[in-house]
């Protein structure tokens, strides 16, 4: 992605070298089973399990303030560029549908953080909490993206999952994620998880309408990486690696062909009307 010398938002909060933050230790298989439940988090991310959390913060934790590295530093302009890039593109598309986008904050931290959905670790992946609107993201996911999903990587990688998690925010300013609350109520589990399938692949699409309208700065290999990353974390892809089958009613995120599908939607569409995906995942 061309992004060297543009525009840099100012709603990054990078908490990456402050002081006092913990890590866990190891992290071990809890710290997997955690990111299998949440990664791309989404509305989701503020029920991760407590018992695990609970195992987790069990295990030894030590202190850190680690000083930001030259890559780390080109790492947090990178991520305010593509925040930057959210934030000019959703104004855009709100104020020709006749709103006002608010925009989020994004946080990026290590090891473990405070949200108003409390408390999260690196384990829970990137994820946008509606209490105060913000996204949450330790960038060492995406060395996990590649080494244990299988994914390309590549800086494009990142700026999907952005994406992905300004799309929750959009769907908070549009009252979608509220509605699906709802709608959740009184449902079975299967059919609540349908609802949140829905959810998330809406956001896949709307990462691929902000990538439709930032066409002039992309790189040839983007799009791949962005797919690459969206067939990695599919329900399906992730339930065969770790369990050895896959059982479609416990979906809460889609397969990687649904999340790939609407992501590619949004990217051909670049149409907010065409994420139709709670009248197509039934």
């Amino acid at each position: 992605m061309k992004w060297q010398g543009r525009r840099q938002s100012d709603n990054v909060e990078d908490r990456r070298g402050v002081s006092g933050g913990k890590i866990a230790v190891g992290g071990g298989i809890i710290g997997i089973i955690i990111l299998l439940l949440n990664v791309f988090g989404g509305e989701n991310a503020q029920l991760i399990t407590p018992i695990l959390e609970q195992m987790q913060g069990s295990q030894p934790q030590t202190e850190t303030a680690a000083p930001l590295s030259k890559e780390d530093e080109e790492m947090g302009n990178f991520v305010r560029v593509v925040l930057a890039d959210n934030e000019d593109i959703w104004g855009k598309i709100f104020a020709e549908h006749g709103m006002t986008y608010k925009q989020p904050k994004l946080v990026l931290f290590r090891g473990s953080v405070q949200t108003a959905c409390g408390g999260a670790s690196s384990a829970s992946g990137p994820f946008y909490c509606p209490g105060d609107q913000k996204v949450y993201m330790d960038l060492g996911f995406f060395e996990e993206l590649k080494t244990k999903f299988g994914a390309k990587g590549g800086d494009f990688a990142i700026a999907y999952v952005i994406a992905h998690e300004i799309g929750h925010h959009v769907q908070t300013l549009l009252g979608t994620s509220e509605k699906m609350r709802r709608d959740q109520q009184g449902k079975s589990k299967a059919a609540a998880n349908k609802l949140s399938v829905a959810l998330e692949l809406q956001a896949d699409f709307y990462a691929g309408v902000w990538a439709h309208y930032n066409q002039e700065n992309l790189d040839a290999d983007d799009i791949d990486e962005a797919l690459s990353a969206a067939n990695a974390v599919g329900d399906d892809a992730i339930q065969s690696k770790m369990q050895g089958q896959v059982v479609p009613d416990s979906f809460t995120h889609g397969s990687s062909e649904q999340r790939m599908y609407w992501f590619k939607k949004g990217y051909k569409t670049g149409d907010i009307k065409e994420g139709t995906t709670f009248e197509e995942i039934r």
